[in-house]
């Protein structure tokens, strides 16, 4: 692929400048719009050019723009067969971190006697999957760094089912735009089928070696080294396949969809 690497003109360093003055001042919620406004592109700019900002609706209409032109463009840019960066064990973070939109103490417990994992959606095998039918598929494991929009960053070692090993086992349509998943904390999110197919996106099922620990994910989590965090589900309970776009919990409130990291 040729890249212009030509200087951005003049004038269009005043648009991004005069546009970045426009919206600083009304921009107060530093949860969700300052995400937005890091993923200022010149495309997303430009489409401000047009748009009154003389009142919040503008504002966040404008920003909902910019989100997904820039989820558009993450997703022409992905590669599905490049590899995230793996590490050496003694690089792995000690304690790993906690992180959800909840407390440690408030982390659902699961019971892995009665877990049944409910699958729908554009599959041919829609029967539900208890803990053990997944441990008997074959395991994989990677150390591998997630990193979280808040601005941190840790090292773990996750192991499970190869995701794509498993959309084949239930005959997931590979050619539907999303996967959907529902979680035991009341979060939700869904990713793009390329991504789903990635060699590194599993279905981990252990940490360190270890079951799950509760606070984790337990029975499992979607680990994807290919994203940020917050695209990496905990405590799933139901996987659906799906060309009608599903949202997310953080997306929903405005962060990007494609979450790239």
């Amino acid at each position: 692929m040729t890249v212009d690497k030509s200087p951005i003109s003049s004038e269009a360093n005043d648009i991004i400048s005069e546009s970045r003055r426009l919206l600083a001042p009304r921009i107060h919620d530093t949860t969700r719009r300052s995400f937005l406004l890091k993923g200022l592109t010149l495309g997303g700019i430009s489409m401000l050019s047009g748009c009154s900002l003389s009142d919040s609706q503008s504002v966040e209409s404008a920003l909902a723009s910019i989100s997904r032109f820039n989820d558009r463009v993450q997703g022409w840019l992905f590669d599905p067969k490049a590899l995230a960066p793996v590490y050496d064990e003694a690089m792995i973070t000690r304690p790993f971190p906690f992180n959800a939109f909840y407390g440690e103490d408030d982390a659902p417990s699961v019971e892995a006697a009665t877990y049944r994992l409910e699958i729908s959606g554009l599959v041919a095998d829609k029967r539900s999957w208890r803990l053990e039918e997944l441990h008997g598929m074959a395991q994989t494991d990677q150390i591998t760094r997630h990193i979280c929009v808040e601005g941190w960053s840790a090292i773990g070692r996750w192991g499970g089912v190869r995701f794509s090993d498993f959309l084949q086992r239930i005959g997931a349509d590979t050619s539907a735009r999303f996967v959907g998943f529902k979680c035991a904390d009341d979060y939700y999110t869904s990713i793009d089928m390329a991504t789903a197919l990635h060699p590194q996106t599993l279905l981990a099922l252990t940490y360190d070696g270890q079951t799950l620990p509760r606070q984790y994910g337990f029975p499992m989590k979607l680990r994807m080294p290919t994203k940020l965090g917050y695209k990496n589900p905990k405590h799933i309970q139901a996987i659906y396949i799906t060309n009608t776009y599903p949202g997310g919990y953080w997306e929903d409130q405005g962060y990007n969809w494609f979450g790239g990291s």
